[in-house]
C-alpha cells in the first residue's frame, strides 16, 4: 500500500513549533523573533492580535479589548490575569502563555481563606428563581455600611447564582482598554452602566505591608526612569472601634486584573470603592461599583486618595476641575 499523504515541509512545522512557542513569549521577545522571517513574522502577528482582543485571557465572561487609535506602537499590556486575589510569589511569577496555544488560560491556585466551622446555612435564591426584587432575606445580608457591604460566602448553602454573591461572578458589563496619550492605557466603558451596577473588583497579590514596602520602593525608581508604572492599591479598613484600622496591600502591577488600568480622578471619579466581606473569609475584597450612571466610551475613574505635598510624587494629568496637580501616594 503506497502512502501519498505529503509530509509537512519546513515552512509548516516552524510555524506549527512557533504557535505554541510564541504564546509564552513576552512582547520584546515576541518582536525578537518575528523579525526573523516572514513565518514567524505571520505567527507573531496573529498572536498579537489575539493578545489585544481580550485582555482577560478568555477569564470573564465577555472579552475586555485593547484600543490603540494610533497613540503609539503599544498594541496591549502584558500582564498574567488573575480574576480575584491570589497570594503573591516570592520570585517572578511563571509564564503562562497567551495567544494561539490550545490551552491558553491562566489558572493560579486560589486563595483559600478560613470558614467558619457553623456557617451560614441561608439557601438565597437566584436570579432566576426570584422575580419580585424585594430584598434577600439571609443572615449574610446585612445593612449597608458606608464602603462596606456583605455578601454570602464559603459557609453558605446557596449556589454560585445567589442574588447576594453579586461580586463573585466577574465583570458582568462590557469593558475596554483604551491609550491615550496623557494617560496611557485607562479602562472604559463599552456599553451604558447603571449607577449601582458592579464593574470589578481589584485582583492581584496579596503582599504583607513589609512586602508591599520593599516593592514599592523598587516600583517608583523605575516609575522616576520612565520604564513602568506600579499598580499597587494599599487599602486601610478601620475597625468598629476606631482605634485601628486593617491594611490590605494588593499588587496588580504583574499579576492583576482591568481594574489595573483604572486612572485617578481628583473629583473622585464615577466609582465608588467598596470592600466586599463574605461569610467564612478572613480578608475583604476591594470592589468598584458605578457611583452614577456612566455612558458607553466614558473612562472609569476613582480616587486614589488625598494627594499631599510630596515632592517626589507624580503629576496628576486627571484633568478634573479640582485636579492637585498631583498623584497620590504611599508618603501622602
Amino acid at each position: 500500500m503506497n502512502n501519498n499523504r505529503k509530509k509537512p515541509s519546513w515552512v509548516d512545522q516552524l510555524s506549527n513549533a512557533a504557535a505554541y512557542i510564541f504564546p509564552y513569549l513576552p512582547p520584546a521577545e515576541l518582536s525578537a523573533v518575528s523579525s526573523t522571517c516572514k513565518t514567524l513574522h505571520l505567527v507573531a502577528k496573529s498572536i498579537t492580535a489575539a493578545r489585544s482582543s481580550d485582555a482577560s485571557r478568555n477569564h470573564e465572561k465577555l472579552p475586555i479589548p485593547f484600543i490603540n487609535s494610533g497613540v503609539d506602537n503599544h498594541p496591549y499590556a502584558y500582564f498574567i490575569y488573575t480574576p480575584t486575589q491570589i497570594i503573591s510569589f516570592t520570585n517572578d511569577p511563571p509564564r503562562r502563555p497567551w495567544g494561539l496555544c490550545v490551552d491558553g488560560r491562566f489558572d493560579p491556585d486560589p486563595i483559600l481563606p478560613p470558614t467558619v466551622k457553623d456557617g451560614c446555612r441561608c439557601e438565597c435564591e437566584t436570579e432566576s428563581e426570584r422575580s419580585d426584587g424585594d430584598l434577600i432575606r439571609c443572615p449574610c445580608s446585612r445593612p449597608k455600611l458606608p464602603g462596606l457591604i456583605w455578601e454570602c460566602g464559603s459557609g453558605c448553602k446557596c449556589r454560585s447564582g445567589c442574588r447576594n454573591r453579586v461580586s463573585q461572578t466577574g465583570v458582568s458589563v462590557r469593558l475596554k482598554i483604551v491609550r491615550s496619550v496623557r494617560k496611557g492605557w485607562g479602562l472604559h466603558a463599552d456599553q451604558f452602566i447603571k449607577d449601582g451596577e458592579f464593574i470589578c473588583e481589584y485582583a492581584g497579590q496579596l503582599l504583607t505591608t513589609k512586602e508591599a514596602r520593599r516593592r514599592q520602593l523598587i516600583y517608583d525608581k523605575l516609575a522616576s526612569s520612565g520604564k513602568r508604572a506600579s499598580a499597587l492599591l494599599v487599602v486601610r479598613e478601620h475597625l468598629p472601634s476606631g482605634k485601628a484600622c486593617m491594611r490590605i496591600n494588593i499588587d496588580a502591577t504583574r499579576i492583576g486584573n482591568v481594574a489595573r488600568f483604572i486612572n485617578h480622578s481628583c473629583d473622585g471619579g464615577n466609582l465608588s470603592t467598596v470592600l466586599v466581606r463574605s461569610s467564612g473569609v478572613l480578608l475583604p475584597r476591594v470592589c468598584f461599583f458605578a457611583s452614577r450612571d456612566i455612558l458607553k466610551d466614558e473612562e472609569l475613574t476613582f480616587s486614589y486618595g488625598d494627594a499631599g505635598l510630596n515632592p517626589t510624587a507624580s503629576k496628576c494629568v486627571c484633568g478634573s476641575s479640582c485636579c492637585s496637580g498631583i498623584m497620590p501616594s504611599e508618603h501622602t
